[in-house]
């Protein structure tokens, strides 16, 4: 057998991969070294997998935030070779599963664009180029973050149609003080402002929303795409819910731009099922 597992802070998608074909699936709470204790992990292991697992464990191959170190890639190594000490145990970071999951075995331009967004240069089997992650407030182009908060800045500015500021306070009464708050000194401030992402898709119709995400997700490809060597002759994927629910407007910014969009997937673990199935 073979275990998946594509970790979030928020969420684990985990599938089982039998020697016959059958696939198996389970859900838990997420885990990120760098904030949750080792004992989270052991009790995911024990409560979601454990009682799930009734064979032989050849491969684990686990994807997740928080992995970039040894160290922490170490203790989650640890913690699995506590129940399966035979198994092979490989550790790898959420961009290299949009990778694989979006590229298989061939060259691609991977991304991610969700609560956050990133990006990578695959060659088939491994990323070899990456521009840099400057997180949300120096850039995340395209994210559910950086579409909030342009949003929640027009909207304070007055710089939106006034029907649509009346119809999101209707559905958001924030003070500027209470949006600062949470920003600020909040525990997720990205989260909350990529939360907006949803009212603006709901009135895409308005075309103050289409322009901010037309031009949000341009801004995405020229500071991200576009600046791997010979992007027009690569394809490029993404993964995440941004992409996926404005998959359209993706692909209308791409064609104008001259870039080649292939795959786009809302989450990464289909893909990872399909690669892995040829480590059987």
């Amino acid at each position: 057998m073979i275990l998946v597992a594509d970790s979030g802070g928020s969420k684990i998608d985990w599938r089982f991969l039998h020697q016959d074909g059958a696939i198996g699936q389970a859900h838990s709470p997420g885990f990120n070294p760098y904030y949750q204790p080792l004992e989270h992990l052991h009790n995911i292991i024990q409560e979601s997998l454990v009682p799930q697992v009734k064979e032989p464990v050849a491969k684990i191959f686990y994807y997740g935030t928080g992995v970039s170190s040894e160290k922490n890639q170490q203790v989650i190594r640890d913690a699995f070779a506590r129940y399966w000490p035979g198994a092979h145990i490989e550790i790898g970071w959420d961009l290299l599963a949009a990778a694989r999951a979006l590229c298989g075995r061939e060259p691609g331009i991977a991304c991610i664009l969700g609560t956050g967004s990133n990006s990578c240069l695959y060659d088939g089997e491994k990323i070899v180029d990456n521009v840099a992650n400057l997180g949300w407030i120096l850039a995340d182009e395209g994210s559910g973050t950086y579409i909030g908060k342009k949003f929640i800045f027009d909207y304070f500015r007055n710089e939106m149609p006034a029907k649509l500021a009346e119809q999101f306070k209707a559905r958001f009464p924030f003070t500027r003080e209470e949006v600062l708050e949470k920003v600020y000194q909040g525990e997720k401030p990205g989260a909350f402002l990529a939360s907006f992402s949803k009212f603006i898709f709901q009135h895409l119709k308005e075309p103050y929303c289409y322009k901010l995400i037309y031009n949000s997700l341009s801004d995405f490809y020229v500071n991200n795409v576009m600046k791997y060597e010979d992007y027009q002759n690569i394809k490029v994927h993404f993964t995440g819910s941004i992409a996926f629910y404005y998959s359209d407007i993706l692909r209308q910014v791409a064609n104008d731009k001259g870039i080649t969009v292939k795959n786009i997937q809302e989450g990464p673990i289909a893909g990872l099922t399909l690669y892995h199935q040829k480590d059987l």
